[in-house]
């Protein structure tokens, strides 16, 4: 039987290496699919993107402009978490990270040509997954490198903490 639960979340990426931060703290919908297995689905609140101001005090800069949130889907096992990002109509994106192994990070880029969308494939290696609670998860860290061919695009660890 699926069963839902509400609950205030914190999603944190970080890059070891590089100088590359990021939080999001909402709400989420946490679905236990089996003992261990879950679900997590939350919206990313609407980023604002903010023109460049002019110097000119007499132009009129324009208000920032709202895009629309983005839907974040969570797979989490003890063993891999899968997690996609859909809804900005520009990109989105796939990862997959299964402990101590090669997984696949695909991106893909929309436009509004009429060229069919590309698509980035990446490697990303899992050199740790731990996932703490019972019955419900509480906390996740996953500790991976992200590679193209054989260049290391940076070391990163993401945490998600699921408030009760």
């Amino acid at each position: 039987m699926l069963t839902h639960h509400r609950k205030p979340v914190s999603l944190c990426l970080v890059s070891t290496d590089l100088p590359l931060w990021s939080v999001v703290e909402t709400a989420a919908t946490v679905y236990q699919k089996e003992r261990d297995r879950f679900h997590l689905l939350l919206h990313e609140p609407a980023i604002i993107e903010k023109e460049t101001q002019v110097l000119n005090t007499d132009v009129q800069t324009p208000l920032p402009v709202a895009l629309k949130p983005r839907l974040l889907w969570l797979e989490i096992s003890p063993y891999r978490v899968i997690m996609t990002m859909q809804g900005n109509g520009n990109y989105s994106y796939r990862h997959l990270w299964e402990k101590e192994m090669y997984g696949i990070s695909r991106y893909w880029l929309q436009s509004d040509s009429l060229v069919p969308p590309g698509q980035l494939k990446l490697r990303n290696f899992t050199r740790k997954l731990f996932l703490k609670g019972t019955p419900l998860p509480e906390y996740l860290r996953l500790e991976y490198e992200l590679w193209s061919e054989k260049l290391q695009l940076g070391q990163y660890v993401l945490n998600l903490e699921i408030h009760h």
